[in-house]
């Protein structure tokens, strides 16, 4: 077999790529966890700090840590043995699980009771380790308190958890996830994310077999003083989630030879060098890392040019440049969203295509990427809607003094104050942090380039990065137009 027909692709694209890309609920599994070479690191035990942005694979890592078959997965794809010897224990999360760690009201009550963050996440930790003082526990206020009063039971606790650890050749691994959701206040979030670093740094200083591992964002750790002594260890061996292009690709070939549907066969023949390994379809090196083949194979899809010639762009390089963000990267979410919107957009509209996916397509499936960005930034910081919208209609590049008139015309301080000075939440799931300064302004750009929502360019001038820029109703002069309506 040579190739697949248009409508075949079309099909098979349909069918491989989720039609919803969020981790909370899309939950990974071994047909479709994906092992891009730069994530390595970043699941070795003794990496206690993994950094990466909203929608990059963090929460992805921290579920798939917690399941047997797909630590396996990646034990094998990664050739790390260790993995095989994880007892995985969730120390926070996006899920409400109060028997195993307390939630943002109760870290609120908690704190507002004189509890310290070290004490909470100790008593999380021995918790997950199985101690007895702690499991038959009545509530949190109890297991903290616990902790605080008997420090001399709590290291020996500690120590034998660690020595029957070690009996059994295993590391306990405590993982943290969506620190953005510990509490609504900047200042308490900060002082609980130290907190647990802290803990992190005690179990790796002092034990042999229990370990922590914390998934944050960039802007988050940076906001931390990290001035408590031996922080350095943790940030000498951090590891970072990003995305490459060629991974980018390798994702998407990936999920085409593992669907559940037919056509993947033929798609592994026409990509020759699959194997089969429980369960799941290995792709050959070339399709998830080599740019050239990854190109030629992406052209059978869509064509060589976003038009009628090389003047508008190549498919392989327009998608990818057009929807990354400020600081150089492209989330995985994104890419596999535009993706489908495109295929979508080509069946209903230009189903006579001679290729799989339409120019036109592509250029909406982008547009499509950037509202649903925006909307999972919203998720995570609503304040960056809140900064970023008085600046709809005007084009970027911008000199700086332009933003800011804006933001002065509209008053932006005592909105964010008003909204994120004082936040209550009526229930787990709205809490979110405010920026760190509500009333200086070049400081709220400064943060909103270190959260990749615009950048600098060498003259001075702010841009804002399409996958945002579009969503926003944001002008460039000859860029992907921005929504209408």
């Amino acid at each position: 077999m040579d190739n697949l027909t248009k409508d075949e692709y079309r099909t098979l694209l349909l069918a491989a790529l989720p039609t919803a890309a969020d981790a909370d609920t899309l939950r990974p599994e071994s047909h479709t966890l994906f092992t891009p070479g730069a994530h390595r690191n970043a699941l070795d035990s003794d990496v206690t700090v993994v950094r990466g942005a909203r929608g990059v694979g963090k929460t992805v890592w921290y579920t798939a840590l917690q399941n047997a078959q797909l630590r396996e997965v990646a034990a094998e794809n990664y050739q790390i043995s260790r993995l095989r010897s994880i007892d995985a224990i969730a120390g926070y999360g996006s899920e409400l699980r109060p028997d195993d760690y307390p939630g943002p009201s109760t870290l609120a009550h908690l704190i507002k009771g004189g509890a310290t963050p070290e004490d909470i996440w100790t008593a999380v930790v021995l918790l997950g380790l199985g101690v007895d003082q702690l499991r038959d526990a009545p509530n949190w206020q109890y297991r903290v308190g616990w902790v605080r009063e008997n420090p001399e039971e709590r290291d020996v606790v500690l120590a034998r958890a660690d020595r029957e650890t070690g009996d059994s050749s295993q590391v306990k691994l405590v993982l943290f996830d969506a620190l953005d959701r510990l509490s609504p206040d900047r200042t308490t979030t900060e002082r609980l994310i130290e907190g647990i670093l802290k803990v992190a740094l005690d179990l790796r200083t002092r034990t042999r077999h229990l370990r922590a591992k914390i998934f944050i964002r960039h802007d988050m750790f940076n906001g931390i003083r990290m001035q408590f002594p031996d922080s350095s260890k943790l940030t000498a061996n951090a590891a970072d989630l990003t995305w490459s292009g060629a991974n980018l690709y390798g994702l998407l070939f990936h999920h085409l030879g593992n669907a559940k549907d037919g056509i993947s066969a033929s798609f592994r023949q026409v990509t020759p060098g699959w194997h089969e390994a429980a369960g799941r379809y290995i792709p050959p090196s070339d399709v998830v890392g080599d740019g050239k083949r990854q190109q030629q194979i992406f052209e059978l899809i869509a064509g060589r040019y976003m038009g009628t010639d090389h003047r508008k762009g190549r498919p392989y390089t327009w998608l990818a440049n057009h929807l990354i963000d400020g600081i150089g990267q492209v989330s995985p979410r994104s890419f596999l969203t535009a993706l489908r919107k495109a295929t979508e957009v080509t069946s209903e509209r230009f189903a006579r295509h001679e290729f799989a996916l339409h120019w036109d397509g592509i250029r909406e499936g982008v547009q499509s990427a950037s509202s649903i960005r925006v909307a999972e930034v919203n998720e995570d910081l609503p304040w960056v809607a809140t900064a970023v919208g008085p600046l709809e209609g005007l084009q970027v590049p911008m000199d700086e003094e332009v933003l800011v008139g804006r933001w002065d015309e509209a008053n932006l301080s005592t909105q964010l104050e008003n909204t994120w000075g004082t936040q209550d939440f009526a229930n787990e799931e709205d809490v979110c942090t405010g920026p760190r300064n509500v009333d200086d302004y070049h400081g709220l750009v400064a943060e909103l380039i270190e959260l990749g929502v615009m950048s600098r360019r060498v003259d001075g001038r702010v841009d804002l990065p399409d996958v945002y820029r579009i969503a926003f109703k944001i002008g460039r002069k000859g860029g992907v137009p921005r929504l209408r309506g």
